[in-house]
């Protein structure tokens, strides 16, 4: 997608004028892995014109491969953002999704042979299933090609309610069971089991929520890696965050970190990013934990959606070896 973002905290309906970048889930976590020195790609569709050579000259900027991005159409997704401040929360407003080149892409217009040989893990994201039923189809066969192929299967529930629209929690119910059913490593907490699977639970606290349920979904879905993040948001412009990961019939918790706020859009996918990076290299799970905690840390200091940090970088603010200059 292509983001416009207001410049110095201002309204849209007060700014003159908009920043321009390239993002997306797929984007940002692919980017991020990239960083850590994995080889990545996006499988999309992008529209034959000056916006599209535009956003595929900003993925290989990022070191993404680019081979399987198609070209055709005339739209790319959009959405706006106004940062917010203080007790003023970030909004973001999405338009053009639905007449997007990659939202009315067809199945055939991509190379599912030669992405399934080439690829050991694949990222799809909740905010892809709301585009509508045909990239639905398509999200859930792809999956299944790469599960039967041997590769692992990633999913990311991610559910925007303004996406999905009135009803949008019994539309998506089936769509994500299909996809946990698929999935090796899944990005979650408790609100998604109780809120999209209608599972209940007899907590009131959000941490015994979430010790009561997630085991519930893995054991459910035959699901290899369950992982995700609670946020508390202060009055003072600052977060704190506390990142987990289900491995192994065991919770795993990370220190809560808490930080001030320059740019949340991402932070996410950063953290899903670490979660991913530590599995595949085979970290132990309090060292995978704290390094995608640390790393959707870092992402909110960043301006844009996209992570830029290094496993170094990351290592580095983990052991609290960083001052106020690094020469």
């Amino acid at each position: 997608m292509m983001r416009l973002q207001t410049p110095d905290l201002q309204l849209l309906k007060q700014a003159n004028n908009l920043e321009m970048s390239f993002s997306g889930t797929g984007v940002n976590v692919v980017s991020a892995l990239t960083n850590f020195g994995h080889h990545g790609f996006l499988v999309s569709k992008l529209p034959l014109n000056a916006v599209g050579e535009a956003a595929k000259s900003y993925l290989q900027k990022l070191g993404i491969q680019t081979q399987y991005v198609v070209r055709g159409g005339d739209y790319l997704g959009i959405y706006f953002l106004e940062k917010g401040f203080g007790a003023r929360p970030s909004r973001v407003t999405y338009t053009n999704r639905l007449d997007s080149s990659f939202n009315k892409g067809r199945m055939e217009d991509y190379d599912v042979e030669n992405i399934i040989k080439e690829i050991d893990l694949i990222h799809f994201c909740g905010i892809t299933l709301a585009m509508n039923e045909q990239v639905r189809e398509q999200v859930i066969l792809l999956a299944t090609a790469v599960k039967q192929a041997g590769g692992k299967v990633i999913f990311d529930c991610n559910y925007r309610a303004s996406l999905w629209g009135e009803n949008g929690y019994k539309k998506a119910k089936n769509y994500y069971e299909k996809m946990l059913s698929l999935a090796d490593l899944v990005m979650m907490n408790e609100r998604d089991a109780f809120s999209i699977l209608g599972m209940e639970t007899i907590h009131s606290e959000r941490k015994d929520q979430l010790c009561e349920l997630i085991p519930k979904v893995a054991a459910l879905y035959d699901i290899e890696l369950i992982a995700g993040t609670h946020r508390e948001i202060h009055g003072d412009n600052s977060h704190s965050l506390t990142g987990f990961m289900y491995l192994e019939q065991s919770m795993t918790f990370s220190k809560t970190l808490t930080f001030a706020v320059h740019d949340r859009i991402g932070s996410g996918d950063a953290f899903t990013s670490g979660i991913i990076h530590g599995y595949y290299k085979g970290f132990s799970p309090d060292k995978t934990v704290a390094f995608a905690t640390t790393a959707g840390m870092i992402a909110h200091s960043i301006v844009g959606d996209t992570p830029m940090s290094s496993e170094y970088d990351i290592f580095q603010i983990m052991s609290e070896s960083v001052g106020d200059v690094e020469r």
